[in-house]
C-alpha cells in the first residue's frame, strides 16, 4: 500500500513511536527492578507482535508463507532477538537514557555492513559517520572512568540490530513485507519461548501489568514507526527517532531521579549526527518498502 507523502505527518508518527519505545523501555526497567527475568520480558514483547501479524497473514492466505530463503528469515530472527536481549538487559542496568541511546548506535554500523555483505555503494559521508559515532559512544561511556561491560553490551546490541536490518534489506530483494514480518514474529516468539523452561517465574499482578505494557507499547511503537516511514522519506524523518532518548531522560528523571551530565549530552549529539550522516550517505539504490520488522530490530 502506498501512502500520500507528508513530512509533518511522518515526523509526528515518528515522535509518537519514540514516545512508545521510551515508555516500553521504562516498563522494562521497572519490571527488571521488580525481579522479572529478561527471558520473560523478551518473550512477551515477541508474543504480542505475533498476535498482531497473524490476522494480516490470514488476510493474504497461507500461500504467502512459501519462501526459498527461510535460512535468511531464521538468521534475521536470531540476530534481532539477540539485539533485543542485549537491549532489555542494558535497560535494567543503566540509566534509561543511556540504554536508549546505546540502542541508537545501529545506524552507524549499517552502511559498512551493507558495503561488505551486499556490496552496496555508500557515500563518504556514511563512512565518516562511523568514527564520529564512536567518539560519541566514547563520551557516553565516560572517558577516564571504568569501561562498563554493560555499556559495551549495549553497543554490541546496536551492532547486532544493524546486521539484522541489513538482513531484512537482503530479504527485500525477493520476499514480501508480510512474509518478512510474519517469519520474524514467529521465529522470535518460538526461540524466545525456549529460555522460559529455566527462566519462568509466576508474575505478581504488578509484574503482569508491566509485561503487558512492554508488549503493548513496543507493538504500538512499531506500528507508528512503520507508518511514519511510509508517509515520509527516511532521510527527512529519521532524526526524530533520537527523541526516544529525550523521552527516556524525562521518564528516568521522574521515576528514578536520573540526571544527565555534559559528557552524555555531547555524546548523544555526536551519535545523532552520525546516525543522520549514515542515513544521508547510505545505499545509493532504492530500498524495499520498510516493514514492521525492519522498522525496529528490537
Amino acid at each position: 500500500m502506498r501512502y500520500s507523502q507528508n513530512v509533518v505527518q511522518g515526523a509526528l508518527f515518528i515522535l509518537l513511536s519514540e514516545l512508545m519505545f521510551a515508555s516500553m523501555g521504562a516498563a522494562v526497567k521497572a519490571a527488571a527492578g521488580l525481579g522479572l527475568p529478561n527471558e520473560m520480558l523478551v518473550f512477551m514483547r515477541n508474543l504480542l507482535g505475533l498476535f498482531l501479524i497473524t490476522p494480516l497473514l490470514l488476510r493474504y492466505g497461507a500461500g504467502e508463507l512459501r519462501t526459498p530463503v527461510y535460512h535468511l528469515h531464521l538468521m534475521r530472527a536470531v540476530l534481532g532477538l539477540s539485539a533485543m536481549y542485549c537491549f532489555f538487559y542494558v535497560l535494567g542496568k543503566l540509566a534509561l537514557a543511556d540504554g536508549l541511546l546505546l540502542k541508537m548506535t545501529s545506524p552507524i554500523f549499517m552502511p559498512l555492513i551493507a558495503l561488505l555483505w551486499l556490496r552496496e555503494s555508500v557515500g563518504r559521508l556514511a563512512i565518516l559517520a562511523i568514527p564520529v559515532g564512536f567518539i560519541g559512544v566514547g563520551l557516553v561511556l565516560k572517558p577516564g572512568g571504568d569501561l562498563s561491560w554493560v555499556a559495551l553490551l549495549g553497543v554490541l546490541g546496536g551492532a547486532l540490530a544493524a546486521v539484522a536490518k541489513v538482513t531484512v534489506r537482503r530479504l527485500g530483494r525477493s520476499e514480501s513485507t508480510t512474509r518478512i514480518v510474519f517469519y520474524f514474529a514467529l521465529n522470535a516468539t518460538v526461540i524466545s519461548a525456549m529460555p522460559l523452561l529455566w527462566g519462568w517465574q509466576s508474575p505478581t499482578p504488578e509484574q503482569w501489568a508491566l509485561l503487558v505494557l512492554v508488549g503493548v507499547m513496543g507493538t504500538a511503537g512499531q506500528l507508528l514507526l512503520t507508518r511514519g516511514y511510509a508517509v515520509a522519506a527516511a532521510a527527512q524523518v529519521s532524526p526524530f527517532t533520537y527523541f526516544s532518548v529525550v523521552f527516556g531522560a524525562v521518564w528516568g528523571y521522574l521515576f528514578w531521579g536520573e540526571t544527565l551530565d555534559w559528557l552524555f549530552v555531547a555524546g548523544a549529539l555526536l551519535i545523532a549526527v552520525a546516525g543522520m550522516m549514515a542515513v544521508r550517505g547510505g545505499a545509493r539504490k532504492p530500498l524495499p518498502p520498510i516493514s514492521q520488522s525492519d522498522a525496529e530490530a528490537t
